[in-house]
Order: C-alpha cells, then sequence, then structure tokens
C-alpha cells in the first residue's frame, strides 16, 4: 500500500464497520483505474503501466470484491435482519440486489479488459460498451456506497451489541485467513509501477 502522510490507518478485526468503510475507499480507487483507462485509451493499445494498474484492479474486485460483499451478506447484514424490526432494513434487499447487478457489470467488464489485451485493440462496439459498463458500475457504486454509509453502518452501530460486533471481526479474520498470499493481489496495493499516471490504487 502506498504511503499517504496523514492518512487514518485501516481499521481492525475490533471495528469490522469500519473495515467495511475502507474497502469501500479500496473499490472507488480501483474502480477510477477501471474508468479511467476505458476512457482514456479508447482508440489504442494500453501502455503497460495502463495494463499492470488494470489488471491489479481486477483482481482485486475477484478477490477483495467479492469477500467484501461475503462480510456483508453472510456477516452484517443477517445480524441487522435479527436485530431490528424487519421493516427498518428495507435497504438490504435492495443493497443484495446491487452485489447482483454489480457482479453482473463486473464480468462484463473483465471479458471486455481481457479481450482489449489479448486483442491489443478493442473494436468501436466494444469500446463503447466498455465505456458504458464501467460508468454504469460507477453510478450502482456510488449509491450503493452511500446507502451503506449514511444509513445502514451507523444504524447497525446503534443496534447491535459488542457480542455481535466481535462476532462480525472474527468471521472477517477467518475469511482472510482462508486467503492464500497471491489472492491478495490487489488488495492491499497495485501492482502498476508508482510512476503510472494512473490513480494509485491502496
Amino acid at each position: 500500500m502506498g504511503i499517504q502522510i496523514g492518512a487514518k490507518p485501516d481499521s481492525g478485526f475490533d471495528d469490522p464497520l469500519g473495515m467495511l468503510t475502507d474497502c469501500h475507499r479500496r473499490i472507488e480507487r480501483f474502480l477510477d483505474v477501471l474508468c479511467l483507462v476505458a476512457d482514456r485509451a479508447t482508440g489504442r493499445a494500453m501502455t503497460d503501466e495502463e495494463t499492470a494498474a488494470v489488471q491489479a484492479s481486477l483482481q482485486y474486485f475477484r478477490v477483495g470484491g467479492q469477500r467484501h460483499n461475503a462480510d456483508e451478506e453472510e456477516s452484517l447484514f443477517p445480524r441487522l435482519r435479527e436485530s431490528s424490526a424487519r421493516d427498518k432494513f428495507n435497504e438490504i434487499h435492495a443493497l443484495l440486489s446491487d452485489h447482483q447487478d454489480a457482479n453482473h457489470l463486473h464480468g462484463a467488464v473483465e471479458k471486455l479488459y481481457e479481450k482489449w489485451v489479448s486483442a491489443g485493440t478493442l473494436e468501436l462496439k466494444d469500446q463503447g460498451e466498455l465505456l458504458s459498463v464501467t460508468q454504469r458500475l460507477k453510478r450502482l457504486y456510488t449509491e450503493h456506497i452511500q446507502m451503506e454509509e449514511q444509513v445502514v453502518f451507523p444504524r447497525a452501530a446503534k443496534l447491535l451489541t459488542s457480542d455481535a460486533i466481535h462476532a462480525i471481526g472474527q468471521e472477517f479474520r477467518a475469511r482472510r485467513e482462508l486467503s492464500s498470499p497471491d489472492a491478495e493481489l490487489g488488495s492491499t496495493a497495485s501492482s502498476a509501477p508508482s510512476s503510472a499516471p494512473l490513480p494509485a490504487p491502496s
């Protein structure tokens, strides 16, 4: 991870809601890479730096992004349902739907970027599709993250007991202990050279 002077240290397992928020910042940075390259490299081959940044971003969403979904779907959301009246967390259904929609869009983005890398350039139709899909992902994540950070996470902090928070943190730890070191590529650092003229995911 690139060192940022004055940046807030990542949250630990004793603060799983903070960990989810930290993950949102990584999602935003890696998504910015996918959107930026799709926009600025239209009509040409990607540079080595762009290719490295894109591959690190795609790997992040394969591993860190999917684990983030599991953290919410398997650890946080079930406890929220148990701790509150059903009608108080109608947002959860929409958030789960967002996860499914995002997975579908990520699949399309990955196929198009793989085609770009292997062929060197993209046909005009594929260029337009990649631009469209990355922008759809951007809008989806913007609204999704806003809902979680402004509504769901604050409510969870009020409703969940300290025992529930501790249990969630331990489940987060267990998921990360199951990941191999290679699977973590992109979850904490970008493989793109530091000199690459791209947002530096961390």
